[in-house]
């Protein structure tokens, strides 16, 4: 059975339509990845599973049953993107009343001790950085025995040692058999983490594949970053027919077609006649950059 279902739900805020039609499955004790761009409809699923929001149409699952009810908010366990947390207390005093509602007191001093909070914990959160209100809702999501977690954008406005750290808890909460779902815009953050991938635009999902098939799926291709703007003129005809190469964003450039040793060759060959040293080289079918951009292009197209 499933961790959680939205099926063909539809969800408007007045005449703002939020969610057409949209349908996904998050499996359970893995970490799903739900992505897509501002205003795809990120925050509305999850404000659905979280039991916040009701559906205008469709159908809504939790944890084997409707989202909200008694069971689900002791199993499901959710870190918003906007935290609402009481701006007048201070974090460890929010984590160890969240302990105590679960019945999980000693599970607090663990998650302020893992998560720094007693770093500034004599201060109100009105008065902490982003960084650090993260950290809190983190720590509240935490405590407990979660069969669930949702964790919206939980590494907005983390130094990278905050996400480094943020990343270690999600594949822990994955080792122990507990259920991920993490909405996120960092398609660096959902390639490392996840084992399945939704994607999401204009309030539809147009694909949710495990990583491996998602990636797979894609043209073989090299991708390398260098200095940006590189004059590539003469680089296609030094490459293999049916070879192509661009500047794909600003400094990452890709070379798609088949992918062979010779590619390879030619390409460093190219690199090192240029004065050009290409860094995280990588050969293979593709990223999950390449698939979301490809999948979020095809539908903008469409209208």
């Amino acid at each position: 059975m499933p961790a959680a279902v939205i099926a063909d739900v539809h969800l408007a805020y007045g005449r703002a339509v939020a969610l057409r039609g949209l349908s996904l499955t998050v499996s359970q004790g893995r970490v799903t990845a739900l992505l897509g761009p501002n205003g795809a409809g990120k925050s509305s699923a999850v404000a659905l599973l979280a039991g916040l929001r009701r559906p205008r149409s469709g159908h809504v699952e939790v944890l084997g049953g409707k989202p909200g009810r008694y069971a689900a908010r002791q199993a499901l366990h959710v870190m918003l993107q906007e935290e609402g947390l009481p701006t007048g207390a201070r974090g460890p005093e929010i984590v160890r009343h969240m302990a105590r509602l679960r019945g999980a007191v000693p599970s607090a001093d663990e998650a302020i001790a893992r998560l720094g909070i007693d770093a500034f914990g004599r201060t109100s959160i009105r008065r902490l950085s982003g960084g650090e209100r993260r950290r809190v809702s983190l720590a509240c999501a935490l405590v407990g025995s979660p069969r669930m977690v949702i964790l919206d954008e939980p590494t907005s406005g983390l130094d990278p040692r905050g996400r480094s750290l943020v990343w270690e808890i999600i594949r822990e909460l994955r080792d122990q058999g507990t259920t991920v779902l993490l909405a996120t815009h960092l398609l660096d953050e959902a390639e490392a983490l996840c084992d399945d991938v939704a994607i999401l635009s204009r309030g539809r999902c147009l694909a949710q594949e495990p990583l491996e098939s998602l990636v797979s799926s894609g043209q073989e291709q090299v991708t390398f970053d260098a200095p940006l703007r590189l004059d590539l003129s003469g680089l296609p005809h030094a490459l293999p027919e049916g070879c192509v190469v661009n500047e794909a964003a600003p400094g990452r450039y890709v070379v798609r077609g088949p992918v062979d040793p010779r590619v390879l060759a030619t390409l460093t060959s190219w690199c090192a006649e240029h004065g050009v040293m290409p860094r995280n080289l990588r050969a293979g079918h593709g990223s999950l950059e390449a698939a979301y951009s490809r999948l979020i292009a095809q539908d903008e197209g469409v209208e």
